[in-house]
């Protein structure tokens, strides 16, 4: 089923598939997020390599069981047919109380219905103190 926005992506379209993940991604939901991606989507995330939606679910699942309250904000950088290239910043924290802020890049393919193919993800964490936030 097609996910509009489609590409070839415009300046404004690509800016509406942005807001549309930053939105499914602060939704915490595994299975709404995991919706976004091919079947058989790839990802690296870090120094994780995933293949296909169920990975992905499972994944984005533990993620959020070990990053508490994440809040997440996306920016786009660049695009150019079907590929769109963001930077973001995420700010979470873990069990022990301790505060994180993850930046990150991300370089995303899409197929012709509007579905993430593949996914590359680059992300450092710096820890933070609770009133360092900057998400809200």
């Amino acid at each position: 089923m097609p996910r509009p926005p489609l590409p070839p992506f415009t300046d404004a379209s690509a800016r509406a598939k942005v807001q549309a993940a930053e939105d499914a991604w602060n939704s915490r939901d595994p299975e709404r997020v995991a919706l976004a991606y091919t079947e058989d989507s790839v990802w690296r995330n870090r120094d994780r390599f995933l293949t296909g939606r169920a990975e992905i679910r499972a994944f984005l699942a533990d993620k959020w069981e070990r990053e508490l309250d994440y809040r997440l904000r996306k920016e786009l950088w660049a695009h150019t047919g079907n590929r769109i290239s963001v930077r973001f910043e995420y700010e979470w924290h873990d069990a022990s109380g301790q505060w994180w802020r993850s930046h990150g890049n991300e370089q995303w393919e899409f197929d012709d219905d509007g579905l993430m193919r593949r996914r590359e993800a680059s992300i450092n964490d710096v820890p933070i103190t609770a009133e360092d936030r900057r998400i809200l």
